[in-house]
């Protein structure tokens, strides 16, 4: 279920992510999607749904870090 846009996002991601973080999300998503339509290219057992998640928020992670509660880019 690829997300149109940042409004289609979960209210867990929205509400928690600074607009950028979320469009990173949304994009990394929406790839991990397709990379991983075929579930032979999945590590472990996890659904494609699954698998595009732990990709967005490692893309997350990697620009962005959580402080006192709010996600705030990364120096």
């Amino acid at each position: 279920m690829p997300y149109r846009s940042n409004t289609d996002l979960s209210p867990r991601v929205r509400n928690v992510l600074p607009p950028h973080a979320r469009d990173i999300y949304r994009t990394a998503f929406n790839n991990a999607w397709q990379e991983y339509a075929d579930a032979s290219k999945r590590r472990g057992r996890g659904s494609r749904e699954e698998t595009a998640h732990r990709v967005a928020w490692h893309a997350v992670k990697a620009k962005y870090e959580k402080a006192d509660g709010s996600w705030m880019p990364k120096a």
